[in-house]
């Protein structure tokens, strides 16, 4: 039945992502405005929960578009390579066979640390799969 909940959900997504743009438009105005630097850049390794190259995309355009944070590369992990590098295998729509998950390099300008940045990413991601998937969130 959590079909039935998609519409609502997909508006709370998007009113959460608008909101989130909202703040993040705020803190690089305030960084930009002010003396000094109050960024703190890092680059991180994310593994998503998404099942799709669909959802990995789009994950990685929102992060994109929000002001402070850009996607730098998405690579698709091979089965039964889990502790191996991640390999770019060029897979369907669909997560075809021979993929384990994607994998995302994110540039982030405001965080404390990597596992600040993983956070914040997991909870885009959470509110991303819980409105976009028509039975539910993620795994």
């Amino acid at each position: 039945m959590k079909w039935l909940t998609w519409p609502l959900r997909l508006i709370g997504f998007l009113l959460w992502y608008a909101w989130e743009l909202v703040l993040s438009n705020a803190a690089v105005t305030r960084d930009v405005l002010t003396p000094g630097q109050g960024s703190s850049p890092i680059v991180v390794r994310y593994r998503t929960r998404c099942r799709s190259e669909f959802e990995t995309v789009l994950l990685s355009v929102l992060i994109t578009l929000t002001p402070g944070t850009l996607t730098l590369a998405t690579v698709a992990r091979t089965r039964g390579g889990a502790d191996g590098p991640a390999v770019d295998v060029g897979t369907g729509d669909d997560g075809a066979p021979g993929t384990e998950g994607y994998d995302i390099f994110v540039h982030a300008m405001y965080s404390d640390g990597p596992q600040d940045a993983r956070s914040g990413l997991r909870e885009m991601e959470t509110h991303m799969l819980n409105g976009i998937r028509p039975g539910g969130g993620p795994r």
